[in-house]
């Protein structure tokens, strides 16, 4: 598996794309579970489409899905000169640049939206941060992200106790740190919060952060170019609410936020993810 994920990662980004897209084709048209869980988010998510509109979106977003797997292959396999060299629009860069002068630190929120891989080559020109790290169930697609992300100035830290007690301290210390807070947590790291018309159980840890340091809070996102001629990244100041005290009013707002984010261009989000398994209702949507 090591071996064809490096072999992979060396062909022309165009053409592992392309390969991308006619997966994505495949998986719309035989009904996959991909399309399954997507169709059920996004028929909460944009009830007001037509069901025309609903099926562009869920053709659209499987093929970026795919593309953004395979795209996370391709920079994991290059130099972060290579990652740089795909942006090519910075938008609200000064807005980023103030925050993480903040001596409380800051944090960035990073919905799994857009190709966001290529984001830790640019963090690296400006930061060194501290990041909660899962390992893969698989040795070597772990190996090949592990090699990955130890070229960049970055301190890898458990998603446990302990990598929460080294993120607090980074943070006091004025640092900066990436948090993708919007997968299910466990029932003792969240609470429930509406998210795309769902009362959702979501994660706490940000808001939680936020509140003991007062740090700064921007949401990042890396944007495919419809044309595929590269990616923008685009810094997006949010409420200051996030770092309220009130830990229900915080995470409502964080869910708020990072829809108005993902509404830039919906269909470059995860929409495949059972982000809505565990809800207040126990319903069972999927």
């Amino acid at each position: 598996m090591y071996a064809l994920l490096k072999n992979f990662s060396k062909l022309p980004l165009r053409l592992i794309q392309n390969l991308a897209q006619m997966a994505g084709s495949f998986l719309y048209l035989t009904h996959s579970s991909m399309r399954r869980v997507t169709e059920i988010n996004l028929q909460s998510a944009y009830p007001e489409l037509s069901d025309l509109e609903r099926n562009q979106l869920v053709e659209a977003s499987i093929k970026s899905q795919c593309m953004t797997y395979a795209e996370s292959i391709k920079i994991w396999g290059s130099s972060p000169e290579y990652a740089l060299s795909l942006i090519k629009d910075v938008q609200g860069e000064d807005l980023f640049l103030k925050a993480i002068q903040n001596p409380n630190g800051c944090l960035a929120v990073v919905p799994h939206f857009g190709t966001w891989e290529i984001l830790n080559a640019w963090l690296n020109q400006h930061t060194s941060p501290v990041i909660l790290y899962k390992p893969s169930k698989n040795k070597d697609v772990d190996r090949f992200m592990l090699e990955a992300r130890q070229r960049l100035n970055a301190t890898l830290v458990p998603t446990d106790e302990t990598g929460v007690r080294a993120l607090f301290k980074h943070l006091k210390q004025g640092g900066f740190s990436v948090i993708l807070p919007d997968h299910v947590p466990k029932e003792s790291g969240g609470i429930y919060s509406p998210f795309y018309n769902q009362n959702a159980l979501s994660s706490t840890l940000l808001s939680k952060l936020a509140a003991k340091t007062q740090c700064s809070v921007v949401g990042l996102s890396c944007l495919r170019r419809e044309d595929l001629s590269g990616y923008d990244v685009v810094v997006t100041e949010l409420s200051h609410d996030i770092s309220s005290k009130d830990l229900q009013l915080s995470v409502d707002t964080l869910n708020k936020e990072m829809e108005r984010m993902i509404n830039v261009a919906p269909e470059q989000y995860l929409w495949g993810y059972k982000r809505f398994r565990r809800l207040k209702n126990k319903e069972k949507i999927y």
